[in-house]
């Protein structure tokens, strides 16, 4: 069955919409009738997300955002 959408309604709605794409469903989204995009959870076998280093590892409880460039900028030789 597909889900149609009003866009006011999206907006006005976002967090259930967005858990109801993480539970799978698919929404297309109208405005004034007409279809203009189509919302749709990611296909976890299409290898499109990759993860680069996971901070956890090295850090048990993450790293700030600060602290990361802080590193970042030290790697690069910049201050």
């Amino acid at each position: 069955m597909k889900n149609i959408i009003g866009l006011k309604e999206l907006r006005e709605n976002a967090d259930t919409f967005i858990s109801q794409v993480e539970k799978g469903r698919s929404f297309i989204v109208v405005r004034r009738s007409r279809p203009i995009f189509k919302i749709v959870p990611p296909d976890e076998t299409d290898n499109t997300w990759e993860t680069v280093i996971d901070f956890t590892k090295f850090y048990k409880d993450g790293i700030s955002a600060r602290q990361l460039l802080k590193k970042l900028r030290a790697l690069n030789g910049k201050s």
